[in-house]
């Protein structure tokens, strides 16, 4: 595993950020465009690793799709998506990086790179600034459970006398309690009601 990026000014990570969605995409991503956008401090220029490691812009500095993506309604998925990818091995240890302890993830940087205690803690700082504007979805786990819990209500799996072959069949009442996060989009709503209907609208006409 290599070093994860860091910068020394990560109070102007969610500044810079802002500009990505609000200015128009650059031809090239470098010390001069984060001049014309308003980071002219001698710093500044720390933030440039850090776009290019989470696939905001390749080697040569020209946006990515990601960045045209991050421009978009859904910005905060598309940088928890992008965020998991780049730091894959923390993601894989920590199926939740992002809501462990300052401690677990220094601890685990520590391991795995070869820089000074203080570069690891700008790193650690970097990576929390970086989940601070970030959405990490777990939606699509939860509608695969949820597919199979309606799925098995409806067979009869789990309710007593209710599988095939019993003479007396008992009526079922399902309640169904929906807990949707603020930043979900409009679209994953969508998602859980039409995998809902699928399985309800399957288990009345069955």
């Amino acid at each position: 595993m290599g070093d994860y990026p860091y910068t020394t000014v990560n109070g102007k990570i969610v500044p810079l950020f802002n500009k990505i969605r609000e200015s128009g995409v650059p031809a090239k991503v470098d010390k001069k465009w984060l001049e014309s956008v308003g980071f002219t401090a001698s710093n500044d220029h720390t933030l440039l690793r850090v776009v290019r490691y989470i696939g905001f812009v390749d080697k040569s500095g020209t946006p990515t799709e990601i960045w045209h993506q991050y421009r978009g309604t859904e910005y905060a998925q598309v940088l928890g998506d992008a965020i998991r990818k780049s730091y894959a091995g923390l993601f894989a240890t920590y199926a939740k990086a992002h809501l462990r302890t300052d401690s677990d993830i220094t601890n685990f940087m520590m391991a795995s790179s070869t820089a000074s205690e203080k570069t690891v803690s700008r790193m650690v700082d970097t990576f929390r600034k970086l989940c601070s504007l970030a959405h990490f979805s777990e939606l699509s786990g939860e509608i695969e459970l949820a597919d199979e819990t309606i799925a098995n209500t409806a067979a009869g799996e789990g309710v007593e006398g209710g599988g095939v072959g019993n003479d007396v069949m008992p009526s079922l009442h399902i309640d169904v309690q929906i807990h949707i996060s603020p930043d979900t989009s409009p679209k994953q709503i969508d998602k859980i009601f039409e995998s809902m209907a699928k399985h309800l609208y399957q288990a009345r006409s069955d």
